[in-house]
């Protein structure tokens, strides 16, 4: 039952194994994963994750989730993204300010999470693993991983170099793996939440679609651009080194490819223009859309609007549960 008595319109095993209300998942996400947004999407019934590394220390960390707790009485979890850095991370002191505060579900996304994953289950938490392959996939249910989410090529961040679009990636993996699996990338409307269910998926993750949120902490010339992009305006970046993401399309990324693609271009002459700092900076806080690199994938083609993230899940829901019960049932008899 949801909260205020009414029954949820999907159930699937995603929602029965997390006890969430709805089969919507806002992944991690840097420097948006904060409070604000997590815990509006944990009071519209669905699955939204802090990110760990946004926050400057685990003890910084410690006091976002207890924020976040007095936001929001539904379920979140804590992202921990494992990545190559310059300055080392202390991951363990990350995973134990998590297991500490009491999270019951974690993403893990990056390299591979075997340590964590253990020290996570031996604590009585729930894992979710990112993947962009279904090998990947394989590999993280064999690590013990209660679910796993595939990424596929039209989502924003790191898709990987497979080059794999979901309406492939989904059913593939389905097969292979046997814990609930979520869809990911390219996921905005209903209709996309009905496609993923009918691909084997037991859910959704959305990045792009919760950016263009009311409650997600960016500017809003960020969200308006969102609306006005279109499924054309992403760029794939760092290809050449083995790094493949995919961000907005700006003056910057079509200046980084430029670069990137002349004969011995290393990263360096990329970094300051690809800066992280840059673009939380310039773009996310201050709204310059020119000014650094920032996250998008090819979702924004079906983005129309800003909305609160209450309204956004109830209304993809919503949709997804009419295209199941009425419309489709009766595109089948006509035919």
């Amino acid at each position: 039952m949801t909260p205020d008595g009414g029954r949820p319109l999907l159930t699937t095993r995603f929602t029965e194994t997390f006890g969430i209300r709805h089969p919507v998942v806002c992944g991690g996400m840097t420097a948006v994963g904060t409070a604000d947004l997590i815990s509006a999407v944990a009071n519209s019934g669905a699955l939204g994750f802090l990110t760990a590394l946004t926050q400057p220390t685990p003890e910084a960390l410690v006091a976002e989730i207890a924020r976040c707790r007095e936001m929001t009485d539904q379920p979140f979890g804590v992202n921990l993204t494992i990545l190559p850095t310059l300055k080392p991370v202390p991951y363990q002191e990350y995973r134990d300010a998590i297991i500490d505060s009491g999270i019951r579900i974690v993403e893990t996304a990056g390299s591979n999470p075997a340590e964590h994953v253990a020290a996570f289950k031996a604590a009585g938490v729930k894992v979710i693993h990112k993947a962009v392959s279904v090998r990947h996939a394989m590999k993280a249910e064999s690590l013990g991983v209660d679910a796993v989410s595939i990424d596929g090529f039209e989502c924003a961040g790191h898709p990987g170099d497979d080059d794999i679009g979901g309406l492939i990636l989904i059913p593939a993996a389905a097969k292979k793996v046997s814990v609930p699996l979520i869809a990911s990338g390219g996921f905005a409307t209903g209709a996309g939440l009905v496609a993923a269910l009918a691909l084997g998926a037991t859910a959704v993750n959305m990045g792009t679609r919760f950016i263009a949120s009311d409650e997600a902490p960016v500017h809003p010339n960020v969200k308006q651009q969102i609306v006005r992009n279109d499924e054309r305006a992403t760029q794939l970046v760092f290809r050449e080194f083995a790094n493949t993401g995919r961000v907005a399309r700006n003056t910057i990324s079509e200046k980084i490819v430029e670069i990137s693609s002349r004969p011995g271009a290393t990263f360096d002459d990329i970094a300051d223009l690809a800066s992280g700092e840059r673009g939380r900076s310039r773009v996310l806080r201050d709204g310059d859309i020119e000014g650094g690199l920032w996250w998008a994938g090819q979702s924004q083609g079906l983005i129309d609007s800003v909305e609160p993230c209450r309204v956004i899940v109830e209304d993809i829901v919503r949709t997804a549960a009419e295209l199941i019960s009425t419309t489709l049932p009766d595109v089948l008899e006509e035919a």
